[in-house]
């Protein structure tokens, strides 16, 4: 949340994302705070007692941990152009309007007739 959200003016050494060292990993563990989750829950207008936003901070920063997680994946380059798979539509003849009526439980003046909705 704060970790992408303002750049921050201070020294970006990751000293002030790292973990409490309980989480594994490799120490660049994002830092949720109560603040931020309070004011999620505000904007979501959730009501959180405080022990919900203990547990709301930690669920948000291992949902933080896995978009990291993310940043690892190597960027690949996409060799093959992109085709349409779609068929070409084609024109083909269609029924006449006696053939389609011709199962039609009720007609009226050419066309299907059905229980009125109100």
């Amino acid at each position: 949340m704060s970790d992408t959200s303002e750049p921050d003016d201070g020294p970006s050494d990751g000293a002030a994302e790292a973990g409490d060292g309980d989480t594994p990993g490799d120490g660049d563990v994002p830092v949720v705070d109560t603040a931020e989750v309070e004011h999620v829950a505000e904007l979501a207008r959730v009501r959180l007692d405080d022990d919900e936003v203990e547990a709301f901070a930690d669920q948000f920063a291992e949902i933080l941990e896995y978009f990291a997680a993310l940043d690892e994946v190597p960027e690949t380059e996409r060799e093959e152009a992109l085709v349409n798979v779609m068929r070409a539509d084609e024109v083909e003849e269609g029924l006449t309007q006696e053939e389609a009526l011709a199962n039609a439980t009720e007609t009226e003046d050419g066309f299907f007739t059905g229980p009125k909705v109100s």
